[in-house]
């Protein structure tokens, strides 16, 4: 999810989801270290819970990493061992990793001794051909021995680290549930968090009959409503469902603020294009928004050309933030089980 998940997405998905835990972009210990700290960790209030995914492989970078993860606000910090592009592996890190569960044990450990936050790890359950349930039960068992870590979120196929694109490896090696329920049986005290080619609220309940969690990536990304129910469905909520074109009318909100703000926002606004999926019309605006002539005009501009193509007109005004559409809600109950991660870290890693 490199360049999908980033904070202008998270804000949209917190409007449709208020207990779905989000998940940063994978960033890398260099890129906190030697770059824009700002610009790679800061995040809108609304989005909590909200975990920062770090790409590394040495213990002290990923201390300073996690230490940064907790000044910057964040409640989560997971460790990325399933990425499997050709650019991670030159770094030593992502799916590489499994290989390595003792250095992995000591990542962990060096994090949580550097902050006080919940440190998890993302991982697949195998690298190449190891097709072994043996190796995968290993490496978790390993890291929780050397590093204390007992959340697992766990991306259901193989990592193919030579021959396969990233696209592919999402692709190609076969799905086998059966070997993250395995997990579940066999540590029951641990948390273990299931991803991969999960598409339905369907599937997303399935999966929790044999796991503690789910995590959605390109699913949520590109039909993002499909998250409107996961409150009530998955956590117990009472309060009412979200109501489509009252998020879009706080996203346009939102975006006005980006562009008061000097910055360009329709690499913000892209992360609508799905909104409207399977409406009637939202071919027709989807293009809208997605037309880069619209960059001249305002947010609401933009909204309006594209709610006349859909045949409906745009609302004057939404709620000024989630927070605030929060406190005119019903009370929520919050569930344990956190059946989706839609930014996932990088769940298609």
């Amino acid at each position: 999810m490199m360049d999908w998940t980033d904070r202008h997405c998270r804000y949209l998905h917190r409007l449709i989801t208020r207990h779905t835990r989000l998940y940063t972009e994978m960033v890398t210990t260099g890129a906190l270290l030697h770059g824009d700290v700002p610009r790679h960790l800061d995040f809108n209030r609304e989005e909590h819970p909200v975990a920062l995914q770090l790409g590394g492989s040495e213990p002290a970078d990923l201390a300073a990493c996690a230490r940064l993860a907790q000044q910057w606000g964040y409640d989560e910090v997971n460790l990325n061992c399933g990425c499997p592009s050709e650019r991670v592996q030159r770094g030593a890190f992502g799916a590489c990793l499994m290989a390595e569960a003792a250095l992995v044990g000591d990542c962990v450990v060096a994090m949580r001794q550097a902050c006080t936050l919940p440190v998890t790890v993302k991982h697949r359950i195998g690298i190449d051909k190891e097709e072994s349930y043996d190796f995968v039960r290993d490496f978790v068992g390993t890291v929780n021995r050397r590093g204390g870590c007992t959340v697992f979120s766990v991306h259901a196929r193989n990592a193919w680290l030579k021959g396969l694109s990233p696209k592919e490896n999402r692709e190609i090696p076969p799905l086998r549930y059966e070997m993250v329920y395995r997990l579940k049986a066999d540590f029951p005290q641990f948390t273990i968090v299931l991803n991969g080619g999960v598409t339905s609220n369907e599937q997303i309940a399935q999966h929790l009959q044999h796991v503690d969690g789910v995590m959605v990536g390109r699913q949520a990304y590109h039909e993002p409503w499909m998250m409107a129910d996961w409150d009530r469905r998955f956590y117990g909520s009472s309060a009412e469902p979200p109501d489509r074109d009252a998020v879009e009318a706080t996203m346009v909100q939102y975006l006005e603020q980006v562009a008061q703000q000097g910055r360009g926002w329709g690499h913000a606004a892209r992360h609508l294009v799905g909104l409207r999926h399977g409406q009637a019309g939202a071919r027709r605006w989807r293009q809208l928004w997605s037309d880069p002539v619209l960059r001249g005009d305002s947010p609401r501009q933009a909204s309006a050309r594209a709610r006349a193509a859909l045949g409906t007109a745009p609302r004057n005004a939404g709620p000024q933030s989630v927070a605030e559409a929060a406190e005119s809600a019903p009370t929520t109950v919050q569930n344990e089980v956190q059946p989706a991660a839609p930014a996932t870290t990088t769940p298609s890693a």
